[in-house]
């Protein structure tokens, strides 16, 4: 079913297998038309178990080389500040999940610094140095106009390492921030702000699950972003929330489905 509210076009799948797949679909599409209209594309990637399955599908799709793999920016809205090798880094699972599997161009897949990296134990360094990567892969602005921005959420309704009533729901002016003392383990993250957010052209908020449901009902009641963060990430052109019947289940159009 999908059905348009003020918060976005809502397309909702039986169950998680399937949205990954049809998310997969929808992505390798979207990024072969941007590069047919423009000749390179950009896609910002998320983790998370529903996050990864969508790469998973995309590398086992008959059409994944309908996307030009080395004409693609590939950039992330958030990863855990651990060691480079940690299975929790985003980039890591990313990479196992698809990127080692497609000739990516290396110079044009940016990924955050890890806590054993150039800047060592330092996230805001980290979230510097990501907030230069941005501007100078950027043509207009210091953020770059991205095609897809793929997002998560948390059933308490953080997006990216953005969390509710912390400083990063509340940034208006940097690109990228260092997060500490998440209420979710590991504590220290790196991740684009809002203002960021704002800047990609599409924006797909993905999630499965009955615990997912509160926060997606209220997103589309009309919660503000500092209380509720996945409130305040919108695309430029299109927000598009895609989400299994368990989290749509509390949306007033629920019943539908």
């Amino acid at each position: 079913m999908t059905t348009t509210s003020r918060t976005g076009e809502v397309v909702v799948h039986s169950d998680a297998d399937v949205l990954a797949a049809a998310t997969a679909a929808r992505l390798i599409t979207a990024l072969a038309d941007a590069q047919a209209a423009r000749g390179s594309a950009s896609v910002v990637l998320t983790g998370g178990g529903t996050g990864i399955a969508i790469l998973e599908q995309v590398r086992r799709s008959p059409a994944r080389d309908a996307v030009d793999w080395a004409r693609l920016d590939v950039f992330w809205g958030d990863d855990r500040f651990v060691p480079a090798d940690d299975p929790e880094r985003n980039e890591k699972q990313a990479r196992e999940a698809l990127l080692d599997h497609v000739p990516v161009d290396p110079a044009r897949v940016h990924a955050m610094a890890p806590s054993d990296g150039e800047f060592g134990d330092d996230p805001d360094a980290a979230a510097a140095d990501y907030a230069r990567v941005l501007a100078a892969t950027a043509t207009d602005g210091d953020v770059p106009a991205f095609d897809v921005m793929i997002l998560g959420l948390g059933g308490e309704g953080h997006t990216a390492s953005i969390f509710p009533g912390t400083p990063a729901a509340h940034e208006t002016e940097r690109s990228v921030v260092a997060v500490r003392d998440c209420p979710k383990p590991p504590p220290t993250r790196v991740s684009l702000t809002f203002p960021a957010i704002r800047r990609a052209t599409e924006v797909w908020l993905v999630t499965t699950g009955a615990a997912k449901a509160e926060a997606v009902a209220a997103a589309h009641r009309g919660a503000g972003e500092i209380e509720l963060p996945v409130a305040g990430a919108r695309g430029t052109e299109r927000t598009r929330w895609l989400l299994d019947t368990d989290a749509a289940a509390e949306l007033p159009w629920s019943r539908h489905v």
